[in-house]
């Protein structure tokens, strides 16, 4: 079932500084996964991937629905830095947490207090986890940068190892709004949509919650 919608935390784009497309030279750099996409210019990924508290805006609203409390235990897949992390384990002190990303440089960029809960792991590999292991898992505009088959064998994974989950994926309606998305996206590679977005999940029985990302609530 669909949730609440993510696009009033986005960071506010600047366009003075990042055009609505970027050409294949930011793309290359992007794909690099290190400084350039991170802390670079703006044009080939984040401009600056700082900290700076935003995540405490949708957190409690997150808390509540979930209902955690210190003792569950919430895996996020596509962390980057942990500044999730790190704001859920200020408003829940001693939460049960892990983090996972499929590349280093943001890993080696986290804060020393939650460095050790942030493991470097493909998406679609969680075998070490057990069945239902986590009250809660969430990946916020990761999934969708894998390929079809990868994107798929990560959602069947977290159905398997969550007992409710929160997934954000690329979507689109009509084709220029899918162009649009393409020619604007550094790194996402699956885009559908949303119907097939909602068979695919009815194929792998996943049934945890979602967001669907598009031009519009991009504002592209």
């Amino acid at each position: 079932m669909p949730f609440f919608d993510i696009g009033y935390f986005k960071k506010k784009i600047n366009r003075k500084k990042i055009t609505k497309t970027r050409n294949i030279k930011n793309k290359f750099l992007a794909w690099k996964l290190d400084k350039d996409y991170y802390d670079g210019y703006r044009q080939n990924g984040y401009g600056g991937f700082k900290y700076d508290a935003r995540w405490k805006r949708l957190l409690p609203k997150l808390i509540k629905k979930y209902k955690l409390t210190k003792k569950s235990k919430i895996l996020e897949i596509g962390c980057k830095k942990g500044f999730l992390l790190f704001d859920l384990n200020k408003l829940l002190p001693g939460i049960r947490f892990q983090g996972i990303e499929n590349h280093q440089y943001p890993l080696k960029k986290a804060n020393k207090k939650i460095k050790g809960k942030l493991y470097l792991k493909d998406y679609h590999n969680l075998k070490n986890y057990k069945k239902k292991e986590f009250d809660l898992v969430i990946a916020f505009n990761s999934i969708y940068m894998q390929n079809l088959g990868d994107t798929i064998k990560t959602i069947s994974e977290i159905k398997r190892i969550s007992k409710k989950s929160y997934i954000s994926l690329a979507s689109y309606e009509k084709k220029k709004d899918r162009d649009k998305f393409l020619d604007w996206t550094l790194l996402g590679t699956t885009i559908l949509k949303k119907s097939e977005w909602k068979k695919i999940f009815k194929f792998i029985g996943y049934n945890g919650d979602y967001y669907f990302s598009d031009a519009n609530k991009l504002g592209l």
